[in-house]
């Protein structure tokens, strides 16, 4: 551990109050120090220092250190932005807030009284023990035993994921300060098809249940199997506070927010996610804000160039090579404006007829919602059947152009919107293939 690391862990033993304290000591930070009372760990994205939860200080302090620090912000030539903080920040400081999120927490003490109130949770974890998983917390000495078998359920779960692996707050380091964590695997038949690890928030006496991760071949119930483990483990130890964090863009949000979390739900699923630890039955949920001096539109692109580890235009090309759902979703968008421009031809001389005008309208609108419908879960068999349909589209459009189409076009515009017409499809249908 480097002596700034070594230094910034010193200090959230002391003042780790936010729950993502601990977390500021994996990899890609630089810390702030305001004499020997106070650190602030931040990613410098060029543009902006983005600060990861709140500073690391005594709480009478805060609003001095939230000071100094935008100075020096302001000498360096960078903006500032508090992603993943609690009201109790801006309480004492003179930034806005913009609401995020909500975080869901327990105290782990009473986790008995939770599952007694909760039938379909007791069902969820019977499923699963039933199923033969079997959950254990794992010592800092058998982590290298289990250390491939950790790695392989990390490759498996980021490669399910639709958007590119992110940094900032979300990176996936189950190994950094094994000493300080809890470990807990989900087994079945012999094989790890779960892990979860918690990190301190020492200043609450507390812990962030940080990575919970669920093989795709997992019996239901095995997510909620190790929530319960760690529940009981921690109360056992005499732990107050478990939070499973941040659950993004959910609770009371500006539009803006709530109509990015309607558009983007195909890549991640925000609704789900809040569900999940809604069916736990938290204690309370605390909103969580990212705060600000001017601009929120700013502060908010600020903040995902942070989990995008830089460059916005680089992190999409990179969901997009990752696999079929941003490009199905592509396809069904683009087939949006196609269908209007059907609906809004004239029949002569591009149509037979009226009704095969409006067949061909009513074709391409089932596509659209085919392909929306795939990319907000994939289905294999739903992915055969709309390849197999735009398949014949293409050959039928194609054989349209030649007999119909071609002796009919009056000029350039008309043979290239033919091209057009014929190269769609079977560009889609190679892609969807």
């Amino acid at each position: 551990m480097s002596p700034e690391r070594r230094r910034a862990h010193a200090l959230i033993v002391q003042h780790g109050w936010n729950s993502t304290s601990f977390q500021v000591l994996e990899d890609g930070y630089q810390y702030w120090f305001w004499g020997d009372e106070a650190c602030v760990a931040y990613v410098d994205t060029g543009r902006a220092w983005v600060v990861a939860g709140a500073p690391i200080a005594p709480e009478a302090q805060l609003g001095e250190v939230v000071t100094r620090f935008l100075e020096e912000a302001q000498r360096a030539g960078r903006r500032v932005c508090f992603f993943a903080v609690e009201a109790r920040l801006l309480a004492q400081t003179a930034l806005r807030g913009l609401p995020i999120g909500e975080q869901a927490v327990w105290d782990p003490r009473g986790w008995s009284g939770v599952l007694a109130g909760a039938k379909s949770l007791r069902e969820q974890l019977r499923r699963a023990r039933a199923k033969g998983v079997t959950v254990r917390r794992l010592t800092v000495d058998e982590l290298e035993h289990h250390g491939p078998a950790l790695d392989g359920l990390a490759e498996r779960w980021l490669a399910g994921r639709a958007l590119a692996p992110l940094g900032f707050l979300v990176e996936l380091e189950l190994f950094r300060d094994p000493h300080q964590r809890r470990y807990f695997v989900a087994e079945q038949g012999g094989r790890v098809v779960g892990a979860l690890t918690a990190v301190p928030v020492y200043a609450r006496e507390g812990w962030l249940l940080e990575d919970l991760l669920r093989d795709a071949s997992a019996p239901n119930g095995t997510a909620e199997l190790l929530v319960d483990a760690a529940m009981t483990t921690l109360a056992a130890e005499g732990s107050s506070y478990v939070t499973l964090g941040l659950a993004p863009l959910s609770g009371e949000l500006p539009r803006p927010l709530a109509l990015a979390r309607e558009v983007t739900r195909p890549l991640y699923d925000f609704h789900g996610l809040r569900a999940f630890k809604a069916k736990l039955r938290p204690e309370r949920w605390d909103p969580i804000y990212l705060a600000y001096e001017r601009a929120p539109v700013r502060a908010v692109l600020d903040a995902l160039r942070a989990f995008a580890r830089g460059s916005l235009r680089a992190f999409v090309l990179r969901t997009i090579l990752r696999g079929p759902t941003p490009v199905v979703l592509a396809l069904g968008l683009a087939l949006l404006p196609w269908t209007v421009l059907l609906a809004l031809a004239p029949t002569t001389p591009w149509f037979v007829s009226r009704a095969v005008q409006w067949a061909w309208v009513a074709f391409d609108l089932g596509l659209t919602a085919g392909l929306l419908a795939l990319a907000r879960r994939w289905r294999r068999w739903l992915g055969l059947t709309l390849a197999a349909l735009v398949t014949a589209d293409a050959l039928l459009t194609l054989a349209i152009a030649v007999l119909w189409n071609g002796p009919r076009a009056r000029g350039p515009l008309d043979v290239l919107v033919l091209l057009v017409a014929c190269a769609a499809p079977a560009a889609g249908a190679a892609i969807l293939w």
